[in-house]
């Protein structure tokens, strides 16, 4: 009788909590997202570039919108203006002109909804790899392909590093950035890792120069993008870029404005 009043009570508890619970999400005027990263992959010419803008969804949106009829525009250090222009209404801006220079300072101006965005960027050179060790009984349970990517950081000198790989196992790239805190002058390694890697797979692997408060940013936001530690998890905090307002200070961008000098590795998994 005992165990049939406690089958009562749990189909009781069951079904009362079927009732739809409408939550109100909190919801705020669209920001703008900046997507500008500017990369001069070793051995091209790098004229071709390309900046995107987005604006901010509601929370249940699948749909990110484009930002359209923006004036686009970047200006190194001799005042040549780089005109971006719009691709349709992708919210995708291109060049087919633009010149980089190492360490050549460049400023971006976006104009869009009668507000104006600027961000100021050096472009930042990095180092080749080295060479790319495969292990193939990695990780815990020794059936990861473990990927070292080496390279040689220059010494004596403070560089960062940003890191992208993309692979045929992974929906989207995966990215890491570092500082040579720990190893500046010593040859290093990228890391990647996937039990689901098989032979003849290729990966695309890329070093990028980074500016310190890129670094940060990106550092920041790969913190808060790790997997929870429970239910009582701080929420995420806005991660601000470089990008500014300059019309309306508290209407402030997502998203960053980078220029960085590129190497890349494509490897094919034994």
């Amino acid at each position: 009788m005992k165990n049939y009043l406690f089958i009562l009570l749990f189909l009781s508890l069951f079904f009362n909590c079927q009732d739809v619970i409408d939550v109100d999400v909190p919801t705020a005027a669209p920001k703008l997202v900046i997507e500008a990263s500017i990369n001069w992959l070793d051995g091209s010419l790098g004229n071709n570039q390309e900046i995107k803008l987005s604006l901010t969804s509601p929370f249940y949106e699948n749909e990110i919108p484009p930002a359209n009829n923006a004036t686009v525009t970047v200006t190194d250090s001799n005042g040549t203006i780089f005109n971006f222009i719009e691709d349709g209404n992708t919210g995708i801006y291109k060049t087919t002109t633009f010149t980089p220079s190492i360490d050549e300072v460049y400023d971006l101006t976006i104009n869009y909804n009668n507000e104006t965005y600027t961000a100021t960027e050096k472009l930042r050179s990095t180092v080749p790899f080295d060479y790319v060790e495969q292990k193939n009984d990695g990780g815990f349970s020794g059936n990861e392909v473990e990927i070292k990517a080496y390279f040689t950081d220059p010494e004596n000198e403070e560089n960062y590093y940003f890191f992208e790989l993309d692979s045929p196992t992974e929906i989207n790239p995966v990215i890491d950035a570092s500082d040579d805190v720990f190893f500046d002058g010593n040859q290093i390694f990228a890391f990647f890792s996937s039990e689901d890697l098989k032979p003849e797979d290729e990966l695309t692997i890329k070093i990028m120069g980074s500016s310190k408060q890129f670094y940060e940013y990106i550092f920041l936001l790969l913190q808060q993008t790790e997997p929870d530690d429970g239910p009582f998890q701080v929420q995420p905090a806005t991660v601000r870029g470089n990008c500014i307002n300059e019309t309306n200070p508290d209407n402030f961008p997502l998203g960053f404005f980078r220029v960085s000098q590129v190497y890349e590795l494509v490897y094919s998994i034994e």
